[in-house]
């Protein structure tokens, strides 16, 4: 058991302004001297971006239903044994998680694994004595789920925030911290997968700055701190990362990840996995670079947004064949979502322009107006460098492309388990030589042996051995 002050920042809905008032917080906070240890709900890949900035450290993932749920106070635990403070930003609205009876990997899911209070960002724009009713609904619909004071956000003017504030600590009992007022420069700009990542240009450090000083003007940060040191003792029983028995081997076989602009959707726990199983890590941009890293045993080929990279990805012509070359030579390569669509002969955008790519694995990845997304459970059709047929594992999809003109010749990765949204089995991903390719964003927290055996199929490749 370990002391750790925390809390986690909900709201009733998704769009409420979790994200500007968390990363506000982190950033305020951090310029007061104290070290945040930042965390985000669920499987996005890109809000953590904006808390990693305002913390200056990296932002991690937990997600109950991606993840084992007895795994994640540890990850908290982990992730935050050098913080003075643990800040979560929740994940759509408090108790939405995997489905309209089950709030699994839900904002109050991990509070009640990690016995974390629960803050409640609260749109408070058009309304007034109702916010009370919303917040004494949400603080009685469970229980077990603490919640310990609200911040309203856009609201009209202080005077609003009063009138509000009055009937939340009047009716509730609940302390309102603080406000943003509504103010249309601290809007995040969002595209089709949501927020713009800050691994693209952006005015990202103005925004901060801004943001950070609007919460210190007013919200009580004194209030907030001593309402995160009530969080009771944290229970690290599973803090330790996985660790495996490493081969003997003359060096660290280099797993090439790519990472850039195009490429940023990327599990920092499934980076340290492979590091602990015995790989070295090397990045590259797909964007720039015009080889591999020296060494290269394996490729990892993240997700991201090559659809709005198309363009200046096709022109690298250069890497395009040394990866096409990796991939007709049998070297592993593992490619998820952005990955695939890298892989394909060719992205055609929004606009119907066609932008070739490698071109290993055929068809065109193409830009649909339709969003799919959801948590998976998949099961693998065959064995693989990376799993044994049979095996069954959990993970999520989030894209607008579909993959036209698949080459049918080519087996699938997984099949796709019935589900409540999906009532129907299918069959996703492809196999090629050894690049296995899907749209299935996998988590290896939940899956570590698949780290392992990325690592050992990278060191047999650098040993010259047939995988």
């Amino acid at each position: 058991m370990s002391a750790l002050p925390r809390l986690l920042f909900a709201a009733p809905m998704s769009g409420s302004g979790k994200t500007t008032i968390t990363a506000g917080l982190i950033a305020a906070l951090t310029a007061r001297g104290l070290i945040v240890a930042p965390f985000k709900c669920g499987p996005d890949y890109i809000d953590p971006g904006y808390h990693a900035l305002a913390a200056g450290r990296a932002c991690f993932n937990l997600d109950a239903w991606l993840t084992p749920p007895d795994q994640i106070a540890g990850v908290l635990a982990r992730r935050s044994a050098d913080a003075d403070i643990a800040i979560i930003e929740g994940v759509m609205g408090l108790f939405d998680g995997y489905s309209g009876d089950d709030d699994t990997g839900s904002s109050a899911h991990i509070a009640r694994l990690t016995a974390t209070p629960v803050v409640m960002v609260l749109d408070a724009r058009a309304m007034a004595r109702t916010a009370a009713a919303i917040v004494a609904g949400l603080r009685d619909f469970d229980t077990q789920t603490t919640i310990v004071g609200v911040i309203l956000n856009r609201v009209g003017s202080s005077r609003h925030a009063r009138m509000v504030q009055d009937a939340i600590e009047g009716s509730v009992g609940i302390p309102v911290l603080g406000f943003l007022q509504r103010d249309e420069t601290l809007t995040l700009p969002e595209r089709h997968l949501g927020l713009i990542p800050v691994a693209e240009p952006g005015r990202w450090q103005a925004w901060l700055r801004e943001v950070r000083a609007r919460i210190e003007a007013t919200v009580d940060l004194e209030r907030v701190v001593a309402l995160a040191r009530t969080a009771p003792s944290l229970d690290d029983r599973a803090v330790t990362l996985p660790l495996f028995a490493r081969n003997e081997r003359d060096s660290e076989p280099v797993i090439a990840v790519a990472r850039d602009e195009a490429f940023s959707f990327l599990y920092e726990e499934n980076l340290d996995l492979l590091r602990a199983s015995g790989a070295r890590i090397a990045f590259f941009s797909p964007l720039r670079d015009t080889t591999l890293p020296e060494g290269t045993a394996a490729l990892y080929l993240c997700g991201g947004f090559p659809e709005l990279y198309a363009e200046a990805l096709s022109a690298n012509r250069v890497l395009l064949r040394a990866i096409r070359k990796a991939v007709d030579a049998g070297m592993p390569v593992y490619a998820e979502c952005g990955g695939l669509m890298y892989l394909t002969d060719a992205i055609i955008d929004a606009e119907g322009r066609a932008f070739p790519m490698v071109g290993a694995l055929g068809g065109r990845s193409v830009m649909t107006p339709r969003l799919t997304l959801g948590y998976r459970t998949v099961r693998a059709e065959s064995d693989t460098w990376l799993w044994q047929k049979g095996e069954t594992l959990r993970g999520h999809e989030f894209h607008y492309s579909a993959w036209n003109d698949r080459p049918e010749r080519l087996p699938r990765l997984y099949t796709c388990l019935p589900d409540a949204m999906r009532p129907a089995a299918f069959s996703e991903g492809a196999v090629l030589n050894n690049t296995l390719a899907s749209y299935i964003h996998i988590h290896f927290l939940a899956c570590p042996q698949a780290a392992q055996r990325f690592v050992a199929a990278a060191a047999a490749w650098q040993k010259g051995a047939r995988l």
